[in-house]
């Protein structure tokens, strides 16, 4: 393929991760540009439209939102990785739409300072994730034993239920078999172990006793 991409990333974000976990999938060359996203390039804020990662630039072109530079990658390159059924297919955009409000719930979930609140933050992910359950094909993957797109999509979220896991004790995917064996195919791909940095389970745990909220008084020395 001739096309130069190149992806603009934040380490820590997960909606990035998504992006590069096809790339990686697809074995398409490109490269990576990480920003720090509190203290951006001027560049940046010229590149980016909304001031967010990922932006992917191609060619010169920008393109941002993580499930459109998802596609589009996928949509230059074979095989797809979408399902061949269009109700599937559609089905499945709807869902990775819904693993976008479980990262944004987890986000309070870990950063808020008092224990009841947090923990109803936990109570909404959790209500969150019996619903996953309940639609999941029970196969080593979102829709069987093929992985698409929404596998893609769901990685990172069960990256980080893994770090809050091994950080502070709490099993967010106790209560759903078919997720948590889920969770464990996709973390065991080389596709998704080398869609982050190296240091990233450090990163997330330093990010976790920065933002001092309950879970930071979770954390293992």
């Amino acid at each position: 393929m001739s096309t130069t991409l190149e992806l603009i990333s934040f380490k820590l974000c997960p909606f990035v991760q998504r992006a590069v976990i096809v790339l990686k999938k697809k074995n398409i060359d490109f490269d990576i540009t990480y920003i720090d996203l509190g203290n951006p390039p001027e560049w940046f804020k010229e590149v980016s439209p909304l001031g967010q990662v990922p932006v992917l630039k191609v060619d010169g072109e920008v393109l941002f939102e993580s499930s459109v530079i998802q596609e589009y990658v996928d949509e230059i390159t074979l095989p797809s990785l979408q399902p061949t059924d269009p109700l599937v297919k559609a089905k499945n955009r709807a869902w990775i739409s819904f693993g976008g409000e479980i990262l944004m719930a987890l986000h309070p979930m870990v950063t808020h300072k008092d224990e009841a609140v947090s923990n109803e933050k936990r109570g909404v992910v959790l209500q969150k994730l019996q619903q996953l359950e309940a639609v999941h094909s029970g196969g080593a993957y979102f829709n069987g034993e093929e992985f698409t797109m929404i596998d893609a999509a769901y990685a990172p979220m069960f990256m980080r239920m893994d770090f809050i896991k091994n950080l502070t004790g709490i099993d967010l995917l106790s209560e759903t078999p078919k997720l948590a064996k889920w969770a464990e195919n996709l973390l065991a791909l080389e596709c998704v172990k080398a869609s982050v940095v190296p240091e990233l389970p450090m990163m997330y745990k330093g990010m976790v006793k920065h933002m001092d909220g309950y879970l930071a008084t979770l954390l293992a020395d």
